[in-house]
């Protein structure tokens, strides 16, 4: 083998190890690009299972309210009917059912008014309490997994007008 033959092929190797290098490379691209996109599919497909998770949740808070509902309704006609023990032993079973899966009732009677846990449709003249302080509550509202999922329908109190009015004068 002459010398030039051998500079060919030390020239023809080193260009093989340099394409050699390139895909490498790109195969550690492409690797890494892979696990990426596993990590956002399994990312996505448990940003699916809350959701759906979620929406029937939602679906049996309606049942919980119906059956809530109609206990009070019995008990407030003073029924002792053993169909209403047994709406009552099914609402107590539902509700222990969904704080298994992470589902708790907001408290917020009075507590301060949270926007992010309330939704405010009334406003009531109170004295000798703070104001924007939760005093009904229409409906309760829901938190699964601490994440408000129904935020709970509410009433607040506001300074009676005449204070309110006293405090536009000094001013």
């Amino acid at each position: 083998m002459t010398e030039e033959q051998l500079a060919l092929l030390e020239e023809a190797l080193e260009l093989e190890k340099k394409r050699s290098e390139e895909y490498v490379t790109k195969l550690k691209y492409l690797q890494a690009d892979f696990e990426n996109f596993k990590k956002r599919v399994d990312r996505h497909l448990e940003e699916t299972k809350k959701y759906c998770a979620e929406r029937i949740v939602i679906k049996l808070l309606e049942i919980v309210d119906e059956l809530e509902l109609a206990v009070a309704s019995a008990h407030s006609s003073g029924s002792t009917n053993p169909i209403v023990q047994g709406v009552e032993m099914t609402l107590q079973k539902l509700k222990k059912i969904l704080e298994a899966e992470g589902v708790f009732p907001i408290d917020c009677l009075d507590k301060p008014f949270d926007p992010t846990r309330h939704s405010a449709i009334g406003r009531v003249e109170k004295e000798g309490i703070k104001e924007c302080t939760v005093i009904e509550e229409i409906r309760k509202g829901y938190i699964m997994k601490e994440k408000v999922i129904r935020p709970s329908i509410v009433k607040i109190a506001v300074g009676s007008t005449s204070k309110t009015e006293e405090r536009g004068e000094n001013a």
